[in-house]
């Protein structure tokens, strides 16, 4: 019987064969209804949100995408939440520049984010903040969103309303700061409910 030598690959073997390529990575349904809902979060804290948006867009060198607030509406009525709702899919770049975007403003609004999410606040305050943020996105929610979706009567519930709108401000609070992107990003991709 012969003696039979099975070598491993080498390293440079291994490095030298290409990585596959990697699949754009594209929001699901659920994640551009999160997107466009956090987006609307940000309006609803910031009375210029819109304007401020295409201001932070060009100072982020997105002046090209987003140029005015038609675009950057065109954009965000991917979302099947809207009442005028576009066909489609965003592409990875125009996801990845409203993602940075919304990062850009969190940070941008972070002290009200902590005011709103901070338990050392007085009750009565916190109630104050949470009643006129409330009050503004569910202004907004009426006037953009089909009231026929389940989603929107969902957030506009009075009882179910108030933890899906915490939750949104969490997401904006979770998008602020070193990492923001990434994190926000990641949630993005995985929202599933």
């Amino acid at each position: 019987m012969a003696d039979v030598t099975i070598t491993a690959p080498t390293a440079a073997a291994a490095v030298e064969q290409p990585l596959p390529p990697r699949p754009a990575a594209r929001l699901s349904r659920r994640g551009l209804e999160r997107l466009d809902l956090m987006l609307l979060s940000v309006e609803a804290l910031d009375l210029n949100g819109g304007e401020a948006m295409v201001w932070m867009a060009s100072q982020l060198g997105f002046g090209s995408l987003f140029p005015n607030r038609v675009e950057l509406w065109k954009r965000r009525c991917y979302n099947p939440l809207r009442l005028a709702c576009r066909r489609g899919e965003l592409s990875e770049a125009e996801t990845d520049a409203l993602i940075s975007l919304l990062c850009a403003m969190a940070e941008r609004l972070y002290p009200m984010l902590r005011q709103l999410l901070s338990a050392s606040e007085p009750e009565a305050t916190t109630q104050q903040r949470w009643q006129l943020f409330r009050t503004r996105l569910d202004e907004l929610v009426r006037e953009r969103l089909n009231p026929r979706r389940g989603g929107v009567q969902k957030l506009l519930d009075p009882q179910e309303g108030p933890r899906l709108q915490r939750q949104l401000v969490q997401g904006l609070a979770f998008g602020s700061g070193r990492g923001g992107f990434d994190r926000l990003k990641a949630s993005l991709m995985d929202a599933a409910a």
